[in-house]
C-alpha cells in the first residue's frame, strides 16, 4: 500500500512520527478529477480506493471513475471499498462467528490450515443485544437482569470466548458495558488510523443498520448484513454502485424547548418524503456547524429510518473537541486534525462549495417537540396533536396505518384483576429511556433527569401499570447523571438503571404482567409504549402493544407521568401534585441554561478513560465463563450454537446457474414488510414451530430466551422465519369480519399451515418457492437471518415492488434472487392468489447486473402470462456471488484456491 499508479504518496505535514498519506489534492493536481468539488463522503471513499489500488481487486480505472463522480450521472460504476475495520453486535455477530468457525472446519476437511480463515482487519464485537428488562424499578434491577442474561446466554458467551482466542484480530466487549454504536462513538473510534507508517481515515461497516451513528464524527461507514461483513473481514472489498449524494443544508439554530430527537424526527419525515433510499446524505451549512457532535450522532444514527446509506457530517473543530472530551489521547486528536487539514477535508462546507446530486434545506428554527408513531419512525406527530392523532388512528382503517376499531370504544376501560389498575385504549404500558440514538446525547439525557427531578419534587409519580426502565448505551451516562444528582430522581419515578444495552428498541422489553397481558388480549386493547429509540415497527416492542411511539428522553418521562398517549400536553396536566394542584409539562420542562449547567459532568475525559480502560475488571459474571481453546470449534450439542448448513456438500467448483421451473408462491405480502416481519428478534410462543422444536429438545418455555439470542442455531431461526405475530400473508382468505390472519401462516394444498411446515413440504417434493411482496420489502435492521432463513426455507426468488438496500444485498449474498416488478406491475395487479405455478427464465442464459428476466405464470385454469421483471443483482461482483450460491461459498473458494 506504499505506492499507487498515481504517485500520490506524500509526507504528512508536521508529523513527528514521519507518517505519510495518499494525498487527494495531489490527485487533483495531476488532473485526474475536480476532487475538491466532490462531496466529503465521496472523497473519503476515494482515498480508500486510491490507497488499495493494486491493479486487481482495485484498479486505476476505479480511481478515475470515482474521482470523476458527477452529481447527476447514471449510477453504473461499481466501487470496491476496502474498509479499515468491522464492528458487530452479538445478535448478528454470533452467527457470523459460527460461519467463520464452519469455514475453518471446511478448510481442515479440505486438507488446509485452519488459520487460512482469519480476519484481515480488526473486528470488535460488542455484546449489547442480550439483556432483557425482566426486572425494573428497583435498585438491584441491573444486577438481577445481568444474572438472568448470563444464565440464558452461557453457551453463546462461551463461544465468543473461543472466538477471542482462536482469531487474532477478533475482540469482544463484554455484556454490561454499553451499546455497540455508543461504545464505537465514545471509545472504539480512535481517529485517523496508521499502518506501516501510512495514515488513513477510519472507515468501517457493521452488522447493524445503525452503524451510521459513527457518521456523526466524520467516519464513513454503514450497516451491512453479517455475510457481507464477513467477506469484508476476510479481505474482500465492500462493493456498491456509485451513489447519489443528497446535500442537506441546515440553517439557523434549534429553538428553546426542542431537542435533537425532535430534529431527527423532522429530518426522518422529510427525507423519507424526498426518497433518499440507497443514497448518501451529507449535511452542510452553518446550522450543521452549530450542532454538537452528539446532536450530529443522533441524526446520523437514524439514517436507516430515513432510508439513506449514510447521514454524514464532515470533520471540524467540534469533532476534535469531542475527541478530547471523551478521553482520546492528544496525539490522536492532533493527528486527526492534521490529516483532515492536509486532505482539504477539515470544516463543514458552506452552501455552494460542493456539488451534490440534489440539495435540500431545513431551517432549524422550525423544529418543534414531537413524537413518531404508532408503527413507523417516519410518521412524525407534533406534540400538541398527539391526542387528536391517536383518536383519529384508533378508528382509521388498518390500510391507512390505523387500528380499525370502533370510535365509540375509545373510552372503554376494563379491570385487570388488580384492585388499583384498570386499562383502556391509549394507556402507556412501557416507558423506556433506551437506545444509543438518544442515550449517547448528554443534553437529552440531562433534560430527562431534570424533568424527573422537578416532577418528583412536585410529588408526581408514575402509575403502577407502566413498565419503566433506564438502559443507556454506556456506563458514562450513569456516571455523569449521578454526578449531576439526576439518577436518584429518575429512579424515584421508576426509571432505575435496568441494563447497559439495546433493550426495548430491539424487542428486549421483557414481558408485561400476566394479568395485564390477559386484559389486553381479551378486550383487544390498543395500548402504547413510549421509548427513546429508533424503531417502533409492529410487534417489535411487545407483541401485545400495538401503538409504539419514539420520543426524546424527557418526553418519555412526561408520558410515563401522564399514563396515556391520548393527551394534549400543551393544555392538559400531567397529573396532580402533592399540593393538590395540577402540574403541567411547561412547568417541568428544563431550560437551556439548566441543561448547560449540568453538561460539564458529561465532558470529563478522565471518566471516559477510567470506564473504558478495562472491561473485565470486577466483571465477575463474564470472568466466570470458561473459555474453550483450539483453532477449530468442536460443536458440542447446543440449542444456541450449531454448525451452520451453508457449506453442506461444498466443492471448489460451483454448479451452473439454471432457470427456476414450476415454483409455487410461499407468501403474498403487502407493502413495508420489515426484517422484523421476516425474522423477528423477540420472544416466541411455545406453540410456534421454533417453540415446539425447543420443547422437543427438552428446553422449558421459561428458557426459550429470544430469536435474537438463538441466531447461532439455524434450526430455531429457520422455524422463526416469517413467524412474526403481525406478518400478514395475503394468500390466506380474510377472517369473517374482514380482518386479515396474522402470524406465520400460509396455504399448502388449500389448507392453512405454518410457513415452516409448508416450506418443508415443498422442499420434500423438490418444488422451489417464491415470495411476492410490495414496496420497501426488507426495511429494518441489517438482519442477515432474514436472508439466511429465506434461503433455508427453499425460497429461490423474492419478487417485490422495491427493496431495502441491505436486505436486497443479503438476499443475493445467500443465493436468493431479488426481482423487481416493472412499471405499475404488482402481484395484486396480476391477480395472483397463490394457486399458480411460476417459471423464471433468463438465468441459465447468463446473468448481468440489472438485466430483465421473464416470469412465466401458469394459472390453475391453464391460462399463461409472461411478465418482465428487473433482476436486482446490481453489480458484477453480485453476479459472481449468485453464481457461487452466495457470498460465503465465493469467499471460501477464493481463500482455499489461493486467490
Amino acid at each position: 500500500m506504499s505506492a499507487t499508479p498515481f504517485d500520490t504518496l506524500r509526507p504528512l505535514p508536521a508529523s513527528a512520527a514521519r507518517l505519510s498519506y495518499h494525498s487527494l489534492p495531489a490527485l487533483e493536481e495531476a488532473g485526474v478529477g475536480r476532487i475538491s468539488r466532490l462531496p466529503v463522503s465521496i472523497r473519503i471513499v476515494l482515498e480508500a480506493v486510491l490507497r488499495h489500488c493494486d491493479g486487481h481487486k482495485v484498479t486505476a480505472e476505479h480511481v478515475r471513475e470515482l474521482a470523476n463522480w458527477e452529481a447527476d450521472a447514471p449510477r453504473t460504476a461499481e466501487i470496491p471499498f476496502v474498509v479499515a475495520r468491522v464492528v458487530l453486535q452479538d445478535f448478528t455477530g454470533v452467527p457470523l462467528l459460527a460461519d467463520l468457525a464452519a469455514m475453518r472446519s471446511v478448510a481442515v476437511a479440505q486438507g488446509r490450515e485452519a488459520k487460512l480463515i482469519e480476519p484481515l482487519v480488526p473486528v470488535d464485537l460488542v455484546v449489547d443485544h442480550s439483556v432483557q428488562i425482566d426486572h425494573y424499578g428497583t435498585p438491584d434491577a441491573l444486577r438481577r437482569n445481568m444474572e438472568i442474561e448470563f444464565e440464558r446466554n452461557h453457551e453463546r458467551y462461551q463461544f465468543m470466548k473461543w472466538g477471542m482466542q482462536a482469531f487474532d484480530s477478533f475482540r469482544v466487549v463484554p455484556p454490561g458495558i454499553g451499546i455497540v454504536h455508543q461504545v464505537n462513538l465514545e471509545h472504539l473510534f480512535r481517529g485517523v488510523r496508521t499502518r506501516d507508517g501510512l495514515c488513513f481515515p477510519d472507515t468501517l461497516v457493521g452488522t447493524d443498520s445503525h452503524t451510521t451513528m459513527i457518521n456523526g464524527i466524520g467516519v464513513v461507514g454503514w450497516g451491512v448484513g453479517g455475510i457481507e461483513a464477513e467477506a469484508a473481514m476476510l479481505g474482500q472489498p465492500v462493493y456498491f454502485l456509485t451513489p447519489d449524494v443528497i446535500g442537506v443544508e441546515l440553517r439557523g439554530s434549534l429553538p428553546g424547548g426542542t431537542t435533537a430527537t425532535d430534529l431527527v424526527l423532522a429530518v426522518t419525515e422529510m427525507l423519507r418524503r424526498e426518497k433518499v433510499v440507497g443514497k448518501f446524505v451529507e449535511f452542510f451549512g452553518e446550522g450543521t456547524a452549530s450542532l454538537s457532535v452528539t446532536d450530529r450522532a443522533t441524526l446520523a444514527n437514524m439514517a436507516p429510518e430515513y432510508g439513506a446509506t449514510m447521514g454524514f457530517f464532515p470533520v471540524d473543530a467540534k469533532t476534535i473537541d469531542y475527541m478530547r472530551a471523551t478521553g482520546r489521547e492528544e496525539a490522536e486528536c492532533a493527528l486527526m486534525e492534521g490529516y483532515f487539514r492536509a486532505q482539504g477535508l477539515f470544516g463543514v462546507p458552506r452552501a455552494g462549495e460542493i456539488d451534490y446530486t440534489r440539495s435540500l434545506m431545513l431551517d432549524l428554527a422550525t423544529i418543534e417537540p414531537a413524537l413518531a408513531g404508532p408503527k413507523r419512525p417516519q410518521d412524525r406527530i407534533a406534540l400538541p396533536a398527539m391526542r387528536h392523532e391517536f383518536e383519529r388512528l384508533f378508528s382509521a382503517p388498518v390500510s391507512e396505518n390505523g387500528f380499525g376499531r370502533e370510535a365509540a370504544r375509545l373510552d372503554d376501560r376494563f379491570a385487570t384483576g388488580r384492585e388499583d389498575v384498570d386499562l383502556g385504549h391509549g394507556d402507556v404500558l412501557i416507558a423506556a429511556i433506551t437506545s444509543c440514538t438518544n442515550t449517547s446525547n448528554p443534553a437529552v439525557m440531562i433534560a430527562a433527569g431534570l424533568l424527573a427531578q422537578k416532577a418528583a419534587a412536585r410529588g408526581l409519580r408514575v402509575k403502577p401499570h407502566i413498565k419503566t426502565s433506564l438502559a443507556p448505551g454506556s456506563r458514562v451516562v450513569t456516571d455523569y447523571l449521578g454526578k449531576a444528582g439526576l439518577l436518584e430522581p429518575l429512579a424515584t419515578l421508576g426509571f432505575a438503571l435496568a441494563g447497559y444495552g439495546c433493550t426495548t428498541c430491539i424487542g428486549n422489553a421483557g414481558d408485561l404482567a400476566p394479568d395485564f397481558n390477559a386484559a389486553i388480549v381479551e378486550h383487544d386493547l390498543v395500548v402504547a409504549a413510549v421509548l427513546s429509540g429508533n424503531r417502533n415497527f409492529e410487534a417489535r416492542i411487545h407483541p401485545n402493544i400495538r401503538a409504539n411511539y419514539l420520543a426524546s428522553p424527557p418526553l418519555v418521562v412526561a408520558f410515563a407521568l401522564s399514563g396515556r398517549v391520548n393527551i394534549d400536553l400543551d393544555t392538559e396536566p400531567l397529573g396532580t401534585g402533592s399540593d393538590g394542584r395540577p402540574v403541567y409539562l411547561r412547568e417541568l420542562w428544563p431550560s437551556s441554561d439548566e441543561i448547560a449547567a449540568a453538561l460539564p459532568f458529561a465532558t470529563d475525559p478522565a471518566s471516559y478513560r477510567r470506564l473504558y480502560a478495562d472491561f473485565t475488571r470486577d466483571h465477575d459474571l463474564w470472568n466466570a465463563i470458561p473459555a474453550p481453546t483450539g483453532q477449530t470449534y468442536d460443536w458440542p450439542p447446543s440449542t444456541y450454537i450449531a454448525c451452520p448448513p451453508f457449506f453442506a456438500g461444498f466443492g471448489m467448483t460451483p454448479p451452473p446457474a439454471s432457470d427456476i421451473h414450476d415454483a409455487r408462491a410461499l407468501l403474498l405480502l403487502g407493502d413495508s414488510v420489515t426484517t422484523d416481519h421476516i425474522s423477528p428478534a423477540g420472544s416466541f410462543r411455545e406453540t410456534s414451530p421454533a417453540g415446539r422444536w425447543l420443547r422437543g429438545q427438552g428446553v422449558e418455555k421459561t428458557d426459550f430466551n429470544s430469536y435474537g439470542s438463538r441466531r447461532g442455531n439455524h434450526d430455531v431461526m429457520v422455524r422463526g422465519t416469517f413467524a412474526n405475530v403481525r406478518v400478514k400473508n395475503l394468500m390466506l382468505p380474510p377472517n369473517p369480519d374482514g380482518s386479515r390472519v396474522e402470524g406465520g401462516y400460509t396455504l399448502l394444498d388449500g389448507e392453512q399451515t405454518t410457513v415452516f411446515e409448508a416450506a418443508s413440504a415443498w422442499i420434500a417434493r423438490g418444488v422451489p418457492t417464491i415470495v411476492f411482496a410490495g414496496e420497501e420489502y426488507g426495511t429494518g435492521s441489517s438482519r442477515d437471518w432474514a436472508a439466511k432463513g429465506t434461503a433455508l426455507l427453499g425460497v429461490k426468488a423474492v419478487v417485490a415492488r422495491s427493496f431495502e438496500r441491505i436486505h436486497r444485498s443479503n438476499l443475493v449474498g445467500m443465493g436468493v434472487l431479488p426481482l423487481q416488478f416493472i412499471g405499475e406491475d404488482s402481484w395484486q395487479a396480476l391477480g395472483l392468489d397463490g394457486s399458480e405455478k411460476f417459471t423464471l427464465e433468463g438465468i441459465a442464459a447468463g446473468l448481468a447486473p440489472q438485466r430483465t428476466l421473464t416470469l412465466q405464470i401458469e394459472r390453475a385454469d391453464g391460462s399463461r402470462q409472461s411478465v418482465p421483471l428487473l433482476c436486482r443483482i446490481d453489480t458484477p461482483i453480485e453476479v459472481e456471488y449468485y453464481r457461487h450460491g452466495g457470498i460465503l461459498p465465493y469467499v471460501l473458494r477464493a481463500i482455499l484456491g489461493g486467490s
